[in-house]
C-alpha cells in the first residue's frame, strides 16, 4: 500500500494519508540539514537556497505545531509487508494528519514456508520501527495504538519478536486478531461509502492475509452482516507461485487457490439474507490503489489522485492483464509499483480479479486509507476528541 506525501506537507485535511515508502526525516534533522544548506558559500545555486528556506519555514511551522499544547495521536499499523504510522490531532473534519511513516519491510517473508520470522525480516523491521519510536516521542503522542496483524499472528515467534522490540525500542504493540483487524479497516475506509448505498462489501488485500467484510447501512448506520479474514496475502501467494514470471496459467492458479475460501464467504452472506450483489465494492489495499495509479496513467503514486476514485470491473481486468503481461523489470519501473512491489503486484491483481468475479459490481471505490485512520478515529471517539480541534 503505497503512501503519498510527507511530514514537509504536514497539515493536511482528516484521513489523508502520506509518506511514499521512503523515510521522512525528523523535523529536526530537516531543519538542521536546511540550515546547512543555506550557508554553504559559493552555491551560486538560487533554486537551492530558495528551497532550503521553505523547507526552513516547514520545520518551524511545525516545531510551533508540536509545541501549541495540542494533543497528538499516534497510530501504527506492523503489517506482513510494511510498517506504517500515522499521527494526528482533532480538527473540525475529525482530525487533522500531522506526520506519517510508511517502509516495506516485509516481516512476514517466508512464514508460509517456515512458520517463523527470520532473523533478517526482524533486523529490517526493528530499523523502521526506530523511526517510529522516535517520531511518536519527538511529537509527545499522549494516546497510540500500536498493532501487529497476520505476520505475527501466524509466526510461532511473533510474540517473542514483539518482547523483544518493547525490549529495544520501548514500543508495546498488541497482535489482534482478524476481526479486529476487519473492522479497524472498514473504519477506515468508511468515509468513502457512497451516500445511497445500502450494501457495500468492504475488502482489504494485505501482504499475509485478505479480510473481506459486508455492511447494510440504513439512516446512516452501519451495521457489519458479516466478516472473514483469509489467511492469504499477496506476500504469501507470490511465495507460493512465484512473483516475477507469472504465465496465463500461474495466474488462473493463484485465482483457483483464494476462490473456496471467497465462495464459502458468499454462501455465508446468502445464509444471513445478504443481497448477490453490493451497491458497490470498496476496496483499502495497495493492489486496489495501484490498480487505480496505472489506470490513470500517473508517472508516480498520487494518493490525492487516487483516494477516493471510482473503478469499473473492466478497468481492474484490463489494468491486471497488463501488469500480468509485463516483465520484472518492467512493474518496478513504474512509478506506481517500484522494486520493493514489483514482485508481488500481480499476485493482488489475482486476488482482486477473483473477488470481482464473485461479487461482479459494476464500481469500486478506492480507498487510501484503512487500518491507522480506524485506529485514530477510535481513540478520538473513546475520548470525545473527534471532530472537536483544541483551543490554544
Amino acid at each position: 500500500m503505497t503512501d503519498s506525501g510527507s511530514a514537509g506537507d504536514a497539515p493536511r485535511s482528516s484521513g489523508q494519508r502520506h509518506g511514499t515508502g521512503r523515510d521522512v526525516p525528523s523535523v529536526a534533522t530537516r531543519a538542521q540539514a536546511t540550515k546547512s544548506k543555506a550557508v554553504a558559500p559559493g552555491s551560486g545555486r538560487k533554486s537551492d537556497g530558495t528551497a532550503a528556506a521553505r523547507k526552513l519555514r516547514t520545520a518551524r511551522q511545525l516545531l510551533r505545531l508540536r509545541d501549541s499544547g495540542r494533543t497528538f495521536y499516534g497510530a501504527l499499523d506492523l503489517g506482513t509487508n510494511n510498517c506504517r504510522l500515522l499521527l494526528a490531532t482533532p480538527s473540525e473534519e475529525g482530525y487533522r494528519v500531522v506526520d506519517a511513516f510508511s517502509r516495506i519491510v516485509r516481516l512476514g517473508e517466508g512464514v508460509s514456508r517456515t512458520g517463523r520470522l527470520s532473523e533478517a525480516a526482524q533486523k529490517r523491521t526493528i530499523a523502521a520501527l526506530r523511526v517510529c519510536a522516535n517520531k511518536l516521542r519527538w511529537w509527545r503522542v499522549r494516546r497510540a495504538r500500536l498493532i501487529a496483524t497476520q505476520a505475527c499472528r501466524a509466526a510461532e515467534n511473533g510474540p517473542a519478536f514483539l518482547e523483544r522490540v518493547s525490549r529495544e525500542l520501548g514500543l508495546d504493540l498488541e497482535i489482534v486478531d482478524a476481526e479486529t483487524e476487519a473492522r479497524l479497516a472498514a473504519s477506515g475506509a468508511c468515509p468513502l461509502i457512497e451516500e445511497d448505498a445500502s450494501n457495500v462489501l468492504v475488502f482489504d488485500i494485505g501482504g499475509g492475509s485478505t479480510e473481506l467484510l459486508w455492511l447494510n447501512i440504513v439512516d446512516e448506520a452501519r451495521r457489519i452482516v458479516d466478516w472473514t479474514s483469509i489467511p492469504v496475502g499477496v506476500v504469501t501467494l507470490a511465495e507460493r507461485f512465484g512473483g516475477r514470471r507469472i504465465p496465463r496459467e500461474t495466474y488462473e492458479a493463484m485465482r483457483a487457490h483464494i476462490r473456496p475460501a471467497l465462495l464459502q464467504f458468499a454462501r455465508r452472506l446468502r445464509e444471513r439474507g445478504a443481497p448477490a450483489m453490493p451497491d458497490h465494492l470498496l476496496g483499502t489495499s495497495g493492489t486496489v490503489t495501484t490498480i487505480s495509479g496505472v489506470s490513470l496513467g500517473l508517472r508516480r503514486y498520487d494518493r490525492s489522485r487516487v483516494d477516493g476514485c471510482w473503478l469499473d470491473r473492466e478497468e481492474v481486468l484490463r489494468v491486471s492483464e497488463q501488469l500480468r503481461r509485463m516483465d520484472i523489470r518492467a512493474r518496478a519501473a513504474n512509478g506506481c509499483i517500484g522494486p520493493e512491489r514489483a514482485d508481488l503486484v500481480v499476485a493482488g491483481c489475482a486476488i482482486l480479479e477473483e473477488i470481482t468475479a464473485i461479487w461482479p459490481a459494476e464500481r469500486i471505490r478506492v480507498a487510501d486509507r484503512g487500518l491507522r485512520e480506524g485506529i485514530l478515529t477510535d481513540l478520538m471517539m473513546e475520548d470525545g476528541t473527534y471532530g472537536r480541534p483544541e483551543k490554544t
